[in-house]
């Protein structure tokens, strides 16, 4: 067979899910099958191969938490893909960001018939966010969080130890925003909560810019109280920012040099760029 057969017979509609997702159940299952049947059905443990079997503009829908549907936007985000979401999981930060339906078949409607938009990511250094990037006490908190949400205590115990030890540091920052001071965390956010639901800001990805908020002598015990209680509970939890500011493109100093991620990934450590990016792929919103 030549390239060019191999290419044509490349998926034009795939359907991905997370058959471990916390929202998911032999019922729903059924339905997300039946009403994708029109579509190539990969799971999402196979997602690797993604790249490969579809289409260049190939519509995909993906049905999961919002580890399952953030690893299909960071690995689409420079394709020209159209995105569908089935929120499933436990948080469902990002569709809430988006204003996308819990319902399952109002959620199926919107990624069957929902108009195409492009949405805003982060990038820093080189690695693409969809919540936020995090300087500091809060990077460490997202990953407390996600260990106990997963029950993962080993886990638990390496991140809160993290937390207890992560100390204030000074910032420079340039760019868009301009300034110095010191903080405990310094967090870049996409969406309104991130990670085990901590609310962090107002944005969104519907608006062409990030967020900047600014935490100074934040308590440890009480972010690291709040992010299990969180995990746990599986409800939200408010946090206050010092200082909340709207940009597009910011360079981070520290002193000390400081760890820094991207969602819940460790991206290296400071110093940093940090920018807001459209992105070329675009995601199926209600009309």
């Amino acid at each position: 067979m030549s390239v060019g057969a191999r290419a044509d017979s490349r998926a034009t509609r795939v359907f991905v899910m997370s058959p471990g997702a916390g929202g998911m159940s032999e019922e729903v299952e059924r339905k997300l099958r039946r009403a994708f049947s029109d579509h190539q059905i990969v799971d999402i443990e196979s997602h690797e191969e993604l790249p490969h079997i579809v289409s260049p503009q190939a519509r995909i829908v993906v049905a999961g938490g919002d580890g399952s549907v953030e690893l299909i936007v960071r690995t689409f985000a420079d394709s020209q893909h159209p995105i569908g979401i089935i929120p499933l999981g436990t948080f469902n930060n990002l569709a809430s960001a988006l204003q996308l339906p819990n319902d399952v078949d109002r959620a199926i409607e919107v990624a069957r018939e929902g108009r195409a938009q492009p949405i805003t990511l982060g990038r820093v250094n080189d690695h693409i966010f969809v919540e936020a990037c995090a300087i500091g006490l809060f990077g460490e908190t997202i990953l407390l969080g996600d260990a106990a949400k997963d029950r993962k205590f080993g886990d638990l115990t390496e991140h809160l130890k993290n937390v207890i030890t992560a100390g204030r540091f000074g910032y420079e920052l340039t760019g868009d925003i301009e300034g110095s001071g010191y903080a405990m965390s310094l967090v870049f956010s996409n969406t309104g909560s991130i990670g085990s639901q901590l609310h962090i800001s107002e944005s969104s990805p519907l608006n062409p810019f990030l967020e900047l908020s600014i935490h100074a002598g934040r308590s440890r015990g009480d972010i690291a109280r709040r992010a299990i209680l969180a995990a746990l509970t599986r409800k939200r939890a408010e946090t206050k920012a010092d200082q909340v500011f709207k940009f597009k493109r910011i360079e981070i100093k520290t002193k000390p040099r400081v760890r820094v991620y991207a969602d819940n990934f460790i991206a290296g450590r400071t110093p940093a760029t940090v920018t807001a990016e459209t992105s070329a792929l675009k995601v199926l919103l209600p009309e």
